[in-house]
């Protein structure tokens, strides 16, 4: 017998009958011997609804109220499906996230997970209960209700697994795995059937959206297995799991794009001690991440400095560096959104030379221009204009020998 953490996306409780359909995939689990969690989303749109109607009511929400109103649409989710399994004629009962002592920081909108005690769900699945939780949710200290930020039931589900030391965490989706590309712009990418943590975290960090970076974290921290699986199909999906030596073989594993990004520059910056933490502290304080910075020095001791930032904070950070550039004495602030970061990734780059070499060269075939450059131990990233994202990704899918056979 295992225990199973199982989490259910917004898609695949969309409606009644996707909840029924979840309930007998709950129920196959619970038949075969497990213990199982469910930890599930709000309804696909619910949430963004929710905040449509918060700013119906003020257009500056109460965070607290906020938290309060978006952690009901989890709350119904988690109630439905109970009900559902209990008309099946299975023990099940539905905790919201204070109930489960999912416990975070006071950081409303953006919680974090400070602890989860496990004893009451560890009474209620020594009676063969199965439990169903409410995620994206969880308590500060004075309790109040919190929220962890979208795609946080992902992180929900990774952290109640490793606090439960659950056997492993099935994430189910409206996709079936994890793929080398986006599907949706290219139509040779294939699922990958084993991906390591540190690949995922920077596919996640780079543009993939199947799972929040945040959970990637969590299961790497604490070891946890998760397998990304389609909640439409029997298929086996993705296994995200710590690196082997097999996983070596292939020099590229996946091939990221992230069009949601934008650019800054300053022009004859003073090239002196204190300037860059004069221009990256007030960034810091708004609670703006910047993320690839390129320097490139002057005669005469200046230099030019370019960095990005989110697309959605692009406004709010050229403002704050048109102020900082009037305190430093640069020469000019300036700007750019049409841009877009695209990446090759895999483990196996650790031990491979050429891999920058390939990429750079065959972005050159396509005339596509190279902005900024970003570089780790298993992942290289170019910033190119955005017109050309959809080309890049399908060139380098080919380049890397990544396409479906």
């Amino acid at each position: 017998m295992s225990l199973i953490v199982q989490k259910y996306g917004g898609t695949s409780v969309a409606d009644v009958d996707r909840i029924r359909n979840v309930a007998r995939r709950v129920a196959t689990t619970y038949d075969q011997g497990n213990d199982v969690v469910v930890i599930l989303s709000a309804m696909a749109g619910v949430t963004d609804g929710l905040i449509t109607l918060a700013r119906q009511a003020t257009q500056q929400p109460d965070k607290r109220e906020l938290d309060a109103l978006l952690a009901t649409g989890e709350q119904t989710t988690s109630a439905l499906l109970a009900m559902t399994l209990i008309s099946m004629n299975y023990p099940a009962q539905s905790l919201l996230g204070f109930q489960a002592e999912v416990l975070t920081d006071c950081v409303y909108g953006n919680a974090r997970i400070v602890d989860i005690r496990t004893e009451r769900i560890g009474e209620l699945l020594a009676n063969r209960n199965i439990i169903v939780i409410a995620g994206f949710q969880g308590c500060d200290p004075n309790g109040n209700i919190t929220t962890l930020g979208r795609g946080g039931s992902d992180t929900s589900a990774v952290a109640i697994a490793a606090a439960l030391k659950a056997d492993s965490c099935e994430i189910y989706t409206d996709v079936d795995g994890i793929y080398t590309a986006d599907p949706n712009i290219c139509s040779k990418a294939r699922k990958i059937d084993v991906i390591s943590y540190d690949e995922m975290l920077n596919m996640a960090s780079l543009g993939a959206k199947v799972l929040q970076i945040r959970s990637v974290g969590f299961a790497k921290k604490f070891n946890v297995p998760v397998h990304v699986r389609s909640s439409f199909s029997e298929e086996e999906g993705t296994m995200v799991v710590a690196e082997n030596n097999g996983m070596e073989s292939l020099v590229v594993s996946a091939v990221t794009h992230d069009k949601n990004q934008a650019r800054i520059t300053l022009k004859k910056v003073p090239d002196q001690p204190g300037v860059a933490a004069k221009i990256f502290t007030p960034l810091a304080e708004a609670g703006i991440v910047v993320d690839m910075i390129i320097q490139n020095t002057r005669v005469q001791g200046q230099t030019d400095l370019t960095f990005t930032v989110p697309q959605a904070e692009f406004a709010q950070a050229l403002k704050i560096q048109e102020r900082v550039a009037a305190e430093i004495g640069a020469e000019d602030v300036f700007g750019d959104q049409n841009i877009a970061k695209v990446s090759v990734i895999g483990v196996g780059m650790k031990n491979h030379s050429g891999v920058a070499s390939t990429m750079f060269t065959n972005l050159a075939r396509e005339n596509i221009n190279i902005m900024l450059i970003s570089t780790s131990e298993i992942r290289i990233s170019c910033v190119i204009e955005e017109k050309y994202t959809e080309l890049a990704v399908r060139v380098l899918h080919t380049a890397f020998g990544l396409d479906r056979t």
